[in-house]
């Protein structure tokens, strides 16, 4: 199965569609908190921050805190969209879409009902609507760009084919 992995996702799209999706959800939860929770755009920046330096970065946001938390914002992304990969790679963009859309939300009911029992902190944000949103948008964004930079569908072209057509 590794080696099937290995050889069948496309590896160069995982970091490209970790990253734009894990900024398209910064981006929604920074327009969704302070409507639908009524709290800081940053504020979720700073939970995540707090998985590795406690829940003191929770009460004071620092720039440690935030840089922090972006960095395992982002590794947390990438590895997502690794799994997003996995599933979608080679069934085309609207399963790309769709099932990212679906995977996005299996890792919020996934990250929030599991880390609430290893950080009991986090459950004061796991029923949030802006957090729900936004990981339905990071699924539908790794899984659209994933398969977007798939090269899956593309014709093979080598050096060979190209002198038997010229």
């Amino acid at each position: 199965m590794v080696k099937s992995i290995q050889e069948n996702v496309v590896w160069r799209a995982i970091p490209i569609a970790g990253i734009v999706a894990g900024t398209a959800m910064l981006i929604t939860l920074a327009i969704l908190n302070p409507l639908l929770d009524g709290i800081s755009s940053f504020f979720n920046i700073r939970y995540f921050a707090s998985l590795i330096m406690g829940t003191d970065v929770l009460l004071e946001p620092t720039t440690m805190s935030l840089i922090v938390g972006l960095l395992v914002h982002y590794g947390l992304s990438i590895l997502f969209t690794f799994i997003i990969g996995i599933v979608v790679h080679r069934w085309g963009i609207g399963v790309g879409i769709f099932g990212g859309g679906i995977l996005g939300l299996a890792f919020y009911s996934i990250n929030f009902f599991t880390m609430t029992v290893i950080f009991d902190w986090m459950v004061q944000i796991a029923g949030s609507s802006s957090l729900i949103m936004s990981h339905l948008v990071f699924g539908i964004v790794a899984g659209g760009v994933y398969e977007l930079l798939d090269d899956y569908d593309q014709p093979f072209i080598t050096p060979e084919t190209t002198k038997e057509t010229a």
